[in-house]
């Protein structure tokens, strides 16, 4: 399994299923996925640098995170309520 969709695991751990699901469905998911990963790794190292340049960057890499999880639950919220609600 790609190590991004284990961030989508680690993010929603009661959603497991439809994240497997979605990841084995969807080429866009599972980059989603790795796009949360990467900018989630490239938040910790930019955490480390104590530089002052740094803090926009940090800032707008917190953003960038919290976009992909926002993106990210939505595809999961949408996937339960087309399994519950066919259309």
């Amino acid at each position: 399994m790609d190590s991004g969709v284990f961030v989508a695991i680690r993010l929603l751990p009661r959603h497991k299923k439809e994240v497997e699901e979605l990841a084995l469905a969807s080429e866009d998911f599972r980059g989603l996925c790795r796009d949360l990963a990467d900018a989630e790794n490239f938040l910790v190292r930019l955490e480390k640098t104590n530089s002052n340049e740094s803090d926009g960057r940090r800032a707008e890499y917190r953003n960038l995170v919290s976009e992909l999880e926002a993106e990210l639950c939505r595809a999961v919220q949408e996937r339960q309520y087309l399994k519950n609600y066919p259309r």
